[in-house]
């Protein structure tokens, strides 16, 4: 076991929901060490409050007045937040998960009071300019005096542009952990299912959220259209962020969901009990492309481009929105019973459901060893 640290020494800066979930059980093992700061990048109670409750993340440090503005200014105002507050209470460690405009947020706080910075999920890499999220990764990668890559792909981009290899630990992806700790067990899962009146293998789960489908309503109309058509032989489960709602309605597409089985956005548990009984999911959520590795389903993402390219080798198959997407979703139906029991058996490619216990090993080494910046 790593040596104990200090309380509230290790600062955790997230403001998403997926960061939320990925770093839970990383919270968990550091106990009172952990000093979670909320950006409220995503917070409302229906959604980021019901997933701190959920997951049992103690109450963070929130920062005020930066959802819902532009990508600069949500950026300037956390880091001008962050800034003070390590000031006030200078933590050992920081540490940030993705790519995410909380974590670059955090980066950059950390960097400019001279904090070793850990970037739990690095070296992912989409080589798409377009995404933002792509050069908010770069960045904290650069900045990252520990990076805890996920897979030994992750690994390899970060020694192609450069980066030190004795700066790199191959950890695993906290997402393996984060499903096996929340999904809930055959009763619950039974229930849920059956309250929604579901049967298992039975339906395809859906999700949209990203900007590059809901804000082109060329986009967003074309994969409602698609999954309306696959509601004529299969029930769709559309849980609908309030994000993609607002679109929906503001581009006049709300006949395209009368055929799904629209609900309220789910807790992480609800979801991932969904998710295990489909027999097909359809989504552009880059923690989905992971999760599925767990779950063994069959996914098809639709997106221009992908960070994750271990999953499509057996679970995913990319497609932009379209027809393409009616077609992979029916070939991911046809694979039927045999095929997702050979997914079920395959083992997943982010790893065994250790990396926490990796990160907090590395964060104590890290809290006891002399600071020195990565440049």
């Amino acid at each position: 076991m790593p040596p104990a640290l200090p309380p509230r020494s290790i600062a955790l800066v997230l403001g998403t929901r997926p960061e939320l979930v990925k770093l839970t059980e990383l919270i968990r093992l550091l106990g009172p060490a952990a000093h979670v700061v909320h950006t409220g990048q995503h917070y409302d109670e229906e959604l980021s409050g019901r997933f701190l409750t959920d997951l049992g993340i103690p109450e963070p440090t929130y920062l005020t007045g930066i959802g819902g503005h532009p990508r600069a200014v949500q950026i300037s105002a956390a880091l001008a937040q962050l800034d003070a507050l390590f000031q006030t209470e200078p933590p050992l460690a920081v540490v940030v998960q993705g790519d995410t405009n909380a974590a670059l947020a955090g980066a950059l706080a950390a960097n400019a009071r001279s904090v070793p910075l850990v970037h739990v999920e690095a070296g992912l890499r989409s080589h798409d300019r377009n995404m933002p999220e792509e050069h908010n990764r770069v960045l904290i990668d650069r900045l990252a005096d520990v990076l805890c890559a996920a897979t030994p792909e992750n690994r390899d981009n970060l020694l192609a542009e450069g980066v030190a290899p004795e700066l790199v630990e191959i950890t695993g992806n906290t997402v393996v952990e984060a499903v096996h700790s929340q999904l809930p067990d055959a009763d619950e899962r039974s229930a849920h299912l059956e309250e929604l009146g579901l049967t298992p293998d039975g339906y395809v789960l859906a999700t949209v959220h990203r900007p590059e489908n809901t804000d082109a309503p060329a986009a967003l109309r074309a994969i409602l259209t698609e999954l309306a058509a696959l509601a004529a032989d299969v029930p769709v489960v559309l849980p609908l962020h309030p994000r993609t709602r607002a679109r929906v309605e503001a581009a006049g597409l709300a006949a395209l969901l009368a055929p799904l089985r629209v609900t309220r956005p789910l807790g992480y548990r609800d979801f991932l009990a969904l998710a295990r009984h489909a027999a097909l999911l359809v989504s552009d959520s880059g923690g989905v492309q992971e999760e599925v590795t767990v779950l063994g389903r069959p996914l098809v993402v639709v997106r221009n481009s992908t960070e994750r390219p271990e999953a499509m080798a057996d679970f995913a198959t990319l497609v932009a929105p379209g027809p393409a997407l009616g077609r992979a979703a029916r070939e991911g139906l046809a694979l039927g019973a045999p095929g997702r029991a050979r997914l079920a058996a395959l083992p997943s490619p982010f790893g065994d459901g250790l990396a926490s216990h990796r990160i907090v090993r590395l964060l104590a080494e890290l809290a006891t060893t002399p600071y020195a910046t990565a440049a």
